[in-house]
């Protein structure tokens, strides 16, 4: 029997995923968490075999939580994601994550997926791994991406100042910077595109 994990925050989805993959008779479903931190607290507590971990929940993201369960547990990992982002996909590989799929998979296909993990091999859906391969080159600098790292945290322009050790108004100026090669308003619309391109 292969113990798993479920995690995302939208309940339906959830509970919808934990149902269907619990109707396979070599599944169960020992756990449900509906943030990282929840993810991670459970799965150590339940040291399931499996954690299919939702990449987009607060408060950090299923690679944070893949991250500290995979620092302390032999528990496999695979991330379900919306949006197929070449560099996360390259961050996950890195951290241990072995499944990586899209949230439009089935049900059934993510079973046979899971039991795949089981046995040790590794599955990246096909589509991601081909935009991984043809993935422009961030145009940030290492100072604006560190910036908008701090600015996903939600921190004002004098915790994000006191963070990298700059004045007020230079961080400005690198978040100004930022929005501009990045075509977006406001600096968090530019956190967020840094972090939906897997760049932070």
């Amino acid at each position: 029997m292969i113990r798993l994990l479920i995690a995302d925050d939208e309940d339906l989805l959830r509970s919808a995923l934990a149902a269907l993959l619990g109707l396979e008779q070599d599944l169960t479903v020992v756990a449900e968490a509906a943030t990282s931190t929840e993810a991670v607290r459970l799965a150590r507590e339940h040291r399931p075999d499996i954690a299919v971990l939702d990449l987009e929940m607060p408060p950090a993201d299923g690679l944070v939580a893949a991250e500290e369960i995979r620092a302390e547990l032999p528990t496999r990992i695979v991330l379900v994601t919306r949006h197929a982002r070449p560099a996360v996909l390259r961050r996950a590989l890195a951290a241990g994550v072995r499944g990586f799929v899209p949230k439009t998979t089935p049900a059934s296909r993510l079973a046979e997926i899971i039991r795949d993990i089981a046995a040790g091999r590794r599955y990246v859906d096909p589509d991601i791994a081909a935009s991984a391969l043809t993935e422009d080159d961030c145009p940030l600098s290492g100072r604006e991406l560190e910036i908008l790292r701090a600015t996903r945290k939600g921190a004002s322009i004098a915790d994000i100042a006191a963070e990298v050790h700059l004045a007020s108004g230079t961080v400005r100026n690198y978040l100004s910077s930022a929005m501009a090669k990045l075509g977006v308003p406001t600096r968090h619309a530019a956190a967020h595109r840094a972090w939906e391109q897997g760049w932070i």
